[in-house]
């Protein structure tokens, strides 16, 4: 049984306003709710116009989900085949009709340099979509996140994650994933 995710509003604006602050609060009790949860997420990325540009970043733990997450929403954006973890590569691309994808690994990311050579600012300046785990090794070098997203883990299936909208994207997201089913 998949269970809907709790979608609270956890922190209040600055001016205590009952407008959405930009936090979202989501419960995941097994795996199959956080497949359910990045269908959700998947759907809202596509409806957003194809030069659109969104950066995620994905905070935990080692083993706290943030590359099963990730998994999930690669293939409910329709990725096909083996979805590899680019802890080695740092990035590994998903070329996606209408949404180029980016996901980076930072865990092992050192050297400064490594972000030039590799072209990373080019990809983060294009459109599409860029999801980033252990995004604090190269926080000086990356831009702001839409969203970030960190998730802990509650006991071996069930996950707490909280969303934190950054910019008028990741508010947009995040409304738009309140008041979906």
């Amino acid at each position: 049984m998949t269970v809907t995710p709790h979608t609270d509003t956890i922190v209040e604006s600055a001016a205590g306003a009952a407008a959405h602050s930009g936090a979202l609060a989501c419960l995941w009790r097994t795996e199959d709710d956080t497949a359910a949860f990045a269908q959700q997420l998947a759907a809202q990325l596509q409806a957003l116009p194809p030069d659109a540009s969104v950066f995620i970043t994905l905070h935990g733990e080692l083993g706290a989900g943030k590359t099963t997450l990730v998994r999930h929403l690669l293939r409910a954006l329709g990725v096909q085949g083996r979805i590899k973890s680019p802890t080695y590569a740092v990035v590994e691309p998903y070329e996606l009709p209408g949404l180029p994808v980016w996901h980076f690994d930072f865990y092992r990311f050192s050297d400064p340099r490594e972000w030039e050579d590799a072209g990373f600012r080019d990809i983060f300046a294009a459109p599409g979509l860029k999801l980033a785990e252990w995004p604090e090794k190269a926080a000086a070098l990356i831009p702001p996140a839409d969203i970030a997203i960190n998730i802990e883990a509650i006991d071996d299936t069930s996950r707490r994650a909280t969303l934190q909208a950054a910019s008028a994207t990741g508010r947009h997201l995040l409304q738009a994933l309140r008041a979906s089913p």
